[in-house]
């Protein structure tokens, strides 16, 4: 862009400012923080007319001020090579830059506010047969496959810190959009920073036994209140356990057909997973999860033996399926994790050799449950794919709801003289 296409930009973007569009405070700040801009030819004059104009066009939110505070700083060193140069102006400038200031530091700390209470750091301590994997590479993973999903790009950043008052019904204008997911903080944090569990290989449940992955194939038959495992030899649904030739129809509703891949995370390690005859190295694993895994009614639950430690007094630990898991045609189940489990086998719940950061410390193993969508036949889940999420969350007896005015007569109570 060369001096006259940036003169012809400017009075573009000013015409959108003159007539209140929506779209000039994201073209305006894109033009101004650009090299263009920079480096073009423009007069001061024109520089400082651009840089008011949007300072004025800015959001008034506090989280918008770290970006309306670098324009308000442009404009006032540009003020004195321009001939808008002015005591008054330049003090107006100055005051308008300590406001921003004062304003974005107050918004920071009530931000960053500190914690009233005295609680140690909880600790959720892991025991896992592939531990670098789910505690390092998986949530490597599973923040890459996020923020690949939902970031921004630089026009959508851009209109982030404007807010059109007189707004038109542009959906075709991309230069105004801002109303994106990744935008939202609750949203992204509830991804980006939390705990998932994923795969690292292929998942397949499938309600036909059409295409199956390659490493292996489980059948059951599910349905609400009741499931059991099934083979099939010669074409012919079996029991799982004695090989008794059952008369089910392949495309009997209720069957479910689970398939895996081989591991096809290349940095992928399990010390645990041993070798089996005949059965390629990679394929191990994504094996042994299926084998162990099964049915819970309708829900399919995979086993990955991830056992967690937590301080149930202080810590209950909330699992349940991955934000965005409906996209690849599945429901995840939820639980909350309050205090051990007891309902299973007792060497596996009951260990008779403790160690000594046990003491104290609740566990449970958190398998993911889930089951094909309404409508859905078929769902594929590929490897590096959050599937199920874990937040831990305060224990229901270090914390209680009430209602604010209640809160605000407790404070006046403990606070305020009584009245004579």
């Amino acid at each position: 862009m060369d001096a006259n296409d940036a003169r012809c930009y400017l009075n573009y973007l000013l015409t959108l400012s003159i007539r209140k569009e929506e779209a000039f405070g994201p073209l305006a700040f894109t033009f101004i923080k650009s090299e263009t801009f920079e480096n073009s030819c423009l007069l001061p004059d024109e520089k400082f007319t651009l840089l008011m104009a949007t300072i004025q066009a800015f959001t008034n939110e506090p989280k918008r001020y770290t970006q309306k505070l670098d324009v308000l700083k442009k404009a006032l060193h540009l003020l004195g090579q321009s001939n808008y140069s002015d005591a008054r102006l330049s003090q107006t400038l100055e005051f308008e830059i300590r406001k921003t200031e004062t304003e974005l530091e107050i918004y920071n700390s009530a931000m960053r506010a500190p914690c009233r209470h005295e609680f140690d750091q909880q600790r959720l301590i892991v025991q896992s047969e592939a531990p670098h994997y789910f505690l390092d590479l998986a949530q490597k993973r599973a923040a890459a496959y996020y923020r690949d999903k939902f970031t921004l790009s630089r026009e959508a950043k851009a209109a982030q810190h404007f807010g059109g008052k007189g707004r038109k019904f542009e959906p075709k204008n991309q230069d105004v959009h801002r109303e994106f997911p990744g935008a939202c903080g609750p949203f992204m944090n509830s991804r980006v920073n939390a705990f998932h569990l994923l795969l690292p290989f292929d998942l397949k449940i499938s309600r036909q036994p059409d295409d199956p992955l390659d490493a292996g194939v489980r059948i059951f038959y599910s349905k609400n209140g009741y499931s059991f495992p099934l083979t099939c030899e010669m074409d012919r649904l079996c029991s799982y356990y004695d090989g008794e030739v059952l008369e089910i129809p392949m495309d009997d509703p209720n069957l479910l057909f689970i398939s895996v891949s081989r591991v096809k995370d290349r940095e992928f390690r399990c010390p645990y997973a041993g070798t089996e005859p005949g059965v390629p190295a990679d394929a191990v694993y994504p094996r042994q999860v299926l084998e162990r895994s099964g049915c819970l009614g309708v829900f399919f639950q995979i086993v990955t033996n991830f056992k967690v430690w937590f301080d149930s007094t202080i810590v209950s630990v909330l699992v349940q399926g991955a934000p965005d898991l409906h996209e690849y045609g599945l429901l995840g189940g939820a639980g909350l994790l309050t205090r051990t489990h007891a309902s299973d086998k007792v060497p596996a719940y009951a260990e008779s050799i403790r160690e000594p950061w046990q003491d104290g410390l609740s566990f449970n193993f958190v398998n993911m449950h889930v089951q094909l969508a309404p409508g859905v036949d078929t769902a594929f889940v590929p490897y590096n794919t959050p599937i199920f999420t874990l937040y831990p969350v305060l224990s229901k007896p270090c914390y209680r709801i009430e209602e604010s005015q209640d809160a605000e007569r407790a404070w006046q109570a403990e606070h305020l003289p009584p009245r004579k």
